[in-house]
């Protein structure tokens, strides 16, 4: 029982590890980007839509090349979460519109896109399910190691995951060594706690600022990828995300801005989502508490880190503010 919830807890802390990894390089660079909940949909949508085009035009469902399978919809998610990520540059950092304003009107684009189109993919199968089944596209996603089931407990806690789970323990990794390593990770720090200093020693402030929104935003939109094809089997449902892209934005705030740290935040988050349906004999109402914990959690510490007042604990000093050039 302690392996399958452990199971159960990384599937559903993948997708929120991947919207914080790319919330984390966002905020990095002094973008607030509150529309992850609405990226995250339009990259779970957008795979959906490369899936159900590219079944459609087999002539059985035999006929499905594994690569073409898991390449048309990935880059179909690459692509519409860019185009989120750019737009969302397109109006902070080119236009200087207020970022807290642009990223909740993403969010309530990306899901009426998300709802749009998946009513529509619905109407065309014309079935009495409100969903989108892709059954054989989402079997390449869900591929697991071969020999885990052969390993007990072990290979069902550690090795039992699809790719793309591994692939944001991995995104996690680098994006920490990136930011902390590297010239281009200093540039974005730089850029994210002041600007004006960074724009004197020369960095590019505009150009720092889309690459890691739109690199965010490509992370962010696998969390919805992962999601549909792994986690649902396949199975699109309009509003079927729940509210895991802020939860998410939580994240960010629960591990301090350190990538590295999502991975096991990620892991927490998820088992206190599900964790209500481990205990025995529990009623409706206590359900409903235990289904807050998530964000009691986050309250707690975001209490306990604005009181200690660290440097390290702190969010960029320019976070969601807008930059001026002349001002400086």
């Amino acid at each position: 029982m302690i392996a399958a919830f452990i199971h159960r807890a990384v599937m559903q802390g993948i997708p929120l590890l991947f919207g914080s990894t790319g919330e984390i390089l966002t905020e990095k660079s002094g973008n607030l980007n509150l529309g992850i909940p609405g990226i995250m949909y339009v990259g779970g949508i957008s795979g959906v839509i490369g899936a159900f085009m590219y079944e459609q035009s087999l002539p059985s469902k035999d006929a499905i090349n594994p690569f073409l399978a898991i390449f048309i919809p990935t880059l179909c998610s690459i692509i519409g979460s860019l185009l989120m990520g750019l737009l969302y540059c397109f109006l902070t950092v080119t236009l200087r519109a207020n970022q807290n304003v642009t990223g909740l009107a993403m969010t309530t684009f990306g899901v009426g896109f998300g709802n749009f189109f998946g009513g529509s993919l619905i109407r065309l199968v014309d079935t009495d399910v409100p969903s989108v089944t892709l059954t054989a596209t989402s079997n390449f996603f869900r591929m697991s190691l071969p020999f885990a089931n052969k390993l007990g407990w072990f290979g069902e806690v550690f090795l039992s995951y699809s790719f793309l789970a591994y692939f944001a323990i991995i995104v996690a990794l680098v994006a920490s060594f990136v930011l902390n390593r590297t010239r281009i990770g200093l540039n974005l720090r730089a850029v994210g706690e002041s600007p004006a200093t960074a724009d004197a020693a020369g960095i590019r402030v505009s150009r720092n600022k889309y690459f890691a929104t739109c690199l965010g935003s490509i992370i962010a939109g696998f969390g919805g990828l992962y999601y549909v094809m792994d986690y649902a089997s396949g199975v699109w449902s309009n509003n079927g995300f729940g509210d895991r892209g802020w939860l998410a934005i939580a994240l960010v705030i629960f591990v301090l801005w350190k990538p590295k740290h999502s991975i096991l935040g990620s892991f927490l988050f998820g088992g206190l989502l599900i964790i209500h349906n481990y205990i025995p004999n529990i009623d409706i109402s206590a359900q409903e508490l235990f289904k807050m914990l998530p964000y009691a959690v986050t309250i707690i510490v975001l209490i306990v880190v604005s009181a200690r007042k660290k440097k390290e604990y702190q969010p960029p000093q320019s976070l969601g503010t807008t930059y001026f050039r002349e001002e400086r």
